[in-house]
């Protein structure tokens, strides 16, 4: 039986915020910093193949790089970009050293930054990719600012993202627990984060000054995995962390547990997700823009990403 701690005494002043945003690897999944560590694998080798085909519909070309991964966390997508094409030189860039440094050894260059701030010089890259890092940012625009302004013109900036309202769908279908999903999307909401950030995507890269800016939805279904494969997504794994905190009840977590047992062991249980991959090319210099206005992030009930 694991023993949760003790809810945190409830406190007037907002905790601060982890350095990646809304995004704290310690506190992500079930087990800490190793249960996401896995789960990040997990995630990655569900859908790294259609993000690679995209990225090829796109005309990634090896000869045109270098690649600057901005928020590549552990590398679970640095080292399988680095499998599918070993000439291509990769930069790899997260603010989270210590989450970096489970990178070492996939070939590319790691490096300790702010998406906001990189250390790179201008007109440097061919590619920037920012996959699943929008969401985890009160404000994206400084880091789509610094991403077009290290791509040299027409380098071609990438964007993966989902959004709660559209996350795919499953059938069977638990509407007891929208409830449940939906404090995730509040706990990300309350650290600056926006899980519903799918839909403002194209709108986002074109205020940044992007040209050619296109949106390519990817679906991962499980005719072609094993519905297990899905548990970092629809298991109840993302939501243990928020029992810890005192958001969610043991009983929902209970809820949510069974329910997530009951849909893997269905064998006509059919889930597809969906991702959101926009992208656009850098200007011939670098844009000056006017702040968006500012948004209340959507929070929809949706099983967590």
């Amino acid at each position: 039986m694991t023993t949760l701690p003790p809810a945190p005494a409830p406190s007037s002043a907002p905790a601060p915020a982890p350095p990646g945003g809304s995004y704290d690897p310690a506190a992500t999944t079930s087990g800490g910093l190793t249960g996401e560590l896995a789960r990040l694998e997990a995630q990655a080798d569900l859908s790294f193949p259609e993000e690679l085909r995209i990225l090829h519909e796109l005309g990634l070309d090896p000869a045109r790089g270098p690649l600057v991964e901005v928020g590549a966390g552990s590398g679970a997508v640095t080292r399988r970009l680095r499998a599918a094409h070993p000439e291509l030189s990769v930069t790899a860039v997260d603010i989270d050293g210590g989450l970096l440094s489970h990178a070492a050894g996939c070939g590319a260059e790691l490096l300790v930054a702010d998406a906001a701030a990189l250390p790179l010089p201008d007109a440097c890259a061919g590619y920037v990719l920012l996959r699943y890092v929008l969401q985890h940012l009160a404000d994206p625009r400084p880091a789509l600012a610094e991403a077009l302004r290290v791509l040299r013109p027409g380098g071609l900036l990438v964007v993966t993202e989902v959004d709660a309202s559209c996350w795919g769908l499953a059938d069977p279908a638990f509407p007891e627990l929208a409830s449940v999903h939906a404090k995730l999307a509040k706990a990300q909401e309350a650290a600056g984060g926006d899980r519903a950030i799918g839909r403002r995507l194209t709108r986002l890269l074109r205020g940044a000054g992007c040209a050619d800016v296109v949106l390519r939805p990817f679906a991962t279904t499980n005719d072609d995995r094993p519905t297990a494969d899905f548990a970092p997504h629809l298991g109840p794994g993302r939501l243990q962390p928020l029992v810890a905190s005192g958001a969610l009840s043991l009983g929902e977590f209970a809820l949510a547990a069974d329910r997530w047992n009951r849909f893997r062991t269905d064998p006509d249980a059919y889930v597809m997700l969906l991702g959101l991959t926009a992208a656009g090319t850098a200007p011939a210099c670098a844009p000056t823009t006017a702040p968006a206005p500012a948004h209340s992030p959507a929070t929809p009930p949706a099983p967590p990403r």
